[in-house]
């Protein structure tokens, strides 16, 4: 019991960050009905944006953790963030009234331009970090001296998450973005016609999904401790996993569909083989996929004549 509730509780923290990228795949295809797979690669740029910002707050001498982790969201959120609006002018902009084959291999080639312009700024090595939070509560101890830990950097992650969720809940239900942006999910043609900003729309559709994988690449970088240029790919393609688990296109969809690839990975490395664990996640993802096309919270699309 003790082992499968720290797996559990380590399950709920992977799966957040998974949710946190799966959000950005998920408000793209909402509205364009395309997928961005360089949207992994500028995940990937985040945690390498906060990991400089740590490093140079240790440069200066700045070694208040509220003012490291502040300064490396900020920093994170608004480089990355220009990132996803520079993705969406070059690589979806242009190509937008043509085939859906055009977008796609274009975000390819995107996805290939970033690992590598990462590759020969930083080097092909993985990069260690420190974490500036370290140590965490102790549950309970079982007979044997296995300990139950909640993390300090576990609890920031899942209550980050949560804020962040609701905040988007918000920003999508109650704002003028919020309703631009279904609208144009609905018909983009008509919101233009009603003088909906598409253009604009779009740019910070990419700008905020941006802007959250930055902060799930900062969870990692203090999460794991190590970036490297090429991380972007896996958990991108585990990302695009969990929004089609939860049902693309839907927000709360992408963040349950994020857990339960997390809990999955965790559950399937605690009890079987760690090296099939994401056999284990796919495998899933082919039974909802076959059981239920649409996701387990996704809608059916409906044919506009």
């Amino acid at each position: 019991m003790e082992y499968f509730t720290q797996q559990l509780i380590n399950g709920l923290t992977l799966g957040s960050i998974y949710g946190l990228i799966a959000i950005g795949y998920t408000m793209v295809y909402g509205i364009i009905g395309m997928v961005n797979f360089a949207h992994g690669d500028v995940y990937m740029i985040g945690a390498f944006q906060a990991m400089i910002m740590l490093l140079i707050c240790g440069a200066l001498g700045l070694t208040w953790v509220p003012l490291q982790l502040a300064l490396m969201l900020v920093v994170a959120v608004i480089f990355t963030a220009a990132y996803g609006w520079a993705v969406e002018r070059i690589a979806y902009r242009p190509l937008r009234g043509s085939s859906r084959l055009a977008p796609l291999i274009s975000a390819i080639g995107m996805s290939i331009v970033l690992s590598n312009f990462v590759q020969l700024a930083q080097g092909p090595r993985p990069k260690p970090v420190q974490a500036p939070i370290r140590g965490g509560i102790e549950l309970w101890r079982n007979a044997e001296g296995f300990v139950v830990q909640l993390g300090y950097l576990q609890i920031v992650i899942i209550l980050l998450t949560i804020a962040l969720m609701a905040v988007f809940a918000y920003l999508i239900a109650k704002t003028p973005l919020g309703r631009s942006q279904r609208a144009c999910e609905q018909d983009m043609k008509m919101a233009s016609l009603l003088g909906v900003n598409v253009d604009r729309t779009i740019s910070q559709t990419f700008v905020m999904g941006a802007a959250l994988a930055a902060v799930a690449g900062m969870m990692v970088t203090l999460y794991w401790g190590v970036n490297d240029f090429a991380m972007g790919f896996v958990a991108g393609i585990k990302a695009f996993t969990a929004a089609v688990l939860g049902g693309i296109g839907s927000l709360p969809g992408a963040m349950l569909g994020g857990i339960l690839i997390g809990l999955i990975e965790a559950m399937w490395s605690a009890y079987f083989s760690t090296e099939y664990k994401d056999v284990a996640a796919f495998g899933i993802l082919v039974l909802v996929l076959i059981f239920r096309p649409t996701g387990l919270l996704g809608r059916p699309e409906i044919e506009k004549v």
